[in-house]
């Protein structure tokens, strides 16, 4: 028996959104928040000014220590016209935050995370009732790979298990979910086994609440091979989850835009019954590990995308900012939504 949504008016109210218009995601949080260049103190903050562990760097514990300033990226991303929010927990769950030995912290940065961003768009959304605001609860890959062995010298041996994953995965899931998440999105996937974990997870966990969130899957394509870090082309990648029946299944990360476009049309292809969303980089990292596309290039390149019926979702990750998102939007205007099908 198939669990029922949780709150079934709200998805319904971001179908209809999907329908009429291609939505827009915001942009990178890592390179806005590194922007206030706090130090080791800064990253502490008040609370955790005496932890016995270095903390700096990591940009999930800003939702704890320095809540206002990831409220301020929300904000800035909501007003260049985001219809989502993602939080800010790319790297909240115990296998990740492990490196700073805050694993006890991952329900409450996962919680704060998606309550941050759900105030923000509450806000936001009474302002512009037309244009209802959707948090996106990010699930990042971990820092771990559950296909491929680490040690060149031991094909075999793997640094996480699948169990481990899924359990890390789950812990974080309750938090985004009670924390008012409309969306669980399993983002920056470069080994599918880890999306397989994630999607046990959420199931698992919308098995056991009786109820259930629109689930977003999002891979990334390491290079111009065109294949994930697992070595599976876009295609296969899609047809791998196709079964988890994903609302919205794209890319983002590692690419450009212009050097994405044929590994979205392959999972427009590929998915033709599911949404499809891309968010790529500001173009490639350039000598000194910047980027340089402009908001003008990036949304004229994406603006193709759509008029090429390959959209329904499109934001920016490493490299964008709120100006990149806003170009988007005004891209977008009045574009069709790629049809369903």
């Amino acid at each position: 028996m198939a669990v029922p949504y949780l709150d079934p008016k709200r998805v319904a109210q971001l179908e209809k959104a999907a329908s009429e218009r291609i939505l827009i995601i915001d942009g990178a949080y890592g390179s806005m928040l590194q922007s206030y260049g706090l130090d080791e103190a800064g990253y502490r903050g008040d609370r955790f000014k005496d932890f016995a562990h270095e903390v700096k760097g990591n940009n999930d514990l800003l939702v704890l220590s320095q809540p206002k300033i990831v409220q301020a990226v929300h904000a800035a991303y909501l007003d260049a016209g985001a219809d989502f929010l993602e939080t800010n927990t790319f790297n909240a769950t115990s296998i990740s935050q492990a490196d700073y030995s805050m694993q006890a912290l991952v329900y409450e940065l996962n919680y704060q995370g998606a309550k941050l961003a759900r105030d923000l768009c509450d806000r936001k959304s009474n302002d512009t009732p037309d244009q209802p605001r959707f948090v996106l609860g990010i699930l990042g890959p971990t820092n771990r790979t559950a296909s491929i062995s680490p040690d060149v010298n031991n094909p075999g041996f793997r640094a996480v298990s699948f169990d481990d994953l899924a359990q890390s995965y789950e812990e974080a899931a309750i938090g985004l979910m009670d924390g008012g998440a409309d969306i669980i999105m399993i983002e920056t996937v470069f080994d599918t086994l880890n999306a397989k974990a994630a999607l046990f997870a959420l199931d698992t966990l919308f098995q056991k609440r009786g109820a259930r969130l629109p689930v977003m899957v999002s891979g990334t394509i390491t290079d111009k091979s065109g294949r994930t870090l697992s070595g599976q082309t876009a295609e296969a990648f899609a047809y791998s989850l196709l079964h988890a029946r994903p609302m919205c299944l794209g890319l983002n990360c590692a690419l450009g835009a212009e050097d994405m476009r044929p590994y979205v049309e392959e999972i427009a292809l590929a998915a033709p019954s599911t949404w499809v969303s891309a968010h790529p980089n500001a173009g490639l990292p350039n000598a000194f590990g910047g980027y340089d596309e402009s908001p003008e290039q990036m949304a004229t390149v994406l603006g193709e995308f759509a008029d090429s019926g390959l959209l329904n979702v499109v934001g920016g990750c490493c490299g964008t900012t709120p100006r990149h998102i806003a170009a988007m939007a005004d891209m977008m205007r009045g574009k069709a939504p790629r049809a369903l099908r």
